[in-house]
């Protein structure tokens, strides 16, 4: 008989595609996924910054709901739902393992997208665009750099440095709440495994969370 699962998909941007691959190793391996929690890129929990408490969406529109899970500052307004302004639920939990307390099935599985650097990521070099916003702040800081008193330009442009400050401070909170959760596997990718939006890169992040659910389970 297939076991039963609950599926806590964390955040994680392009590398949470590999969420699908996990996905496609269970199924495969006849697990029956009865109950999916997400954040961010997994989407079902989102923010309310104002009353600084996490909300669970779990009914209603489903594009709504994920419309404001995925609302990850400075790239996605807030969404206003039920007259409540919400953003990105990693936020304040990356990998939402709450929701999952008093269900009825054989594990937890957890997708941490959030784990140790393995490897350092190269940048792709982008093309001239000025509708590109990291484009009009290098262009910003040339001009910057030019004017009197400017001794120094910012290796990292304004966008890069708040992304990079959100993407450690969301895999910190992950670290303390799987710490202080209790799950069965918990299915790990590095954070840098790919960029924020390195979405070309979909196809590598499914099959990376599918050899990695595979290492994981072999060894539970």
């Amino acid at each position: 008989m297939p076991k039963t699962v609950s599926l806590v998909l964390g955040i994680g941007g392009a590398s949470g595609i590999a969420h699908l691959g996990v996905i496609k190793y269970l199924e495969e391996n006849k697990y029956q996924i009865k109950l999916v929690v997400g954040c961010s890129i997994g989407s079902a929990v989102a923010a309310d910054l104002e009353n600084e408490k996490e909300v669970w969406l779990n009914k209603g529109s489903l594009f709504n709901t994920i419309r404001a899970s995925v609302s990850l500052p400075l790239f996605f307004t807030p969404y206003e739902l039920n007259g409540i302004k919400l953003v990105d639920g990693g936020v304040l939990n990356p990998v939402p393992i709450a929701p999952t307390f008093g269900d009825d099935t054989d594990l937890k599985v957890t997708i941490n997208s959030g784990g140790s650097l393995e490897h350092k990521q190269k940048e792709k070099p982008k093309k001239e665009d000025t509708n590109d916003t990291s484009t009009n702040f290098n262009a910003l800081f040339y001009q910057l750099k030019k004017a009197p008193g400017f001794k120094e330009i910012p290796s990292w442009v304004m966008y890069n440095v708040s992304n990079k400050a959100f993407d450690t401070i969301q895999s910190t909170i992950a670290i303390q709440k799987i710490a202080s959760y209790p799950l069965d596997i918990e299915i790990i990718i590095a954070r840098n495994a790919c960029g924020t939006y390195d979405f070309d890169r979909s196809q590598e992040m499914i099959d990376l969370g599918y050899q990695k659910t595979l290492e994981t389970f072999i060894s539970y």
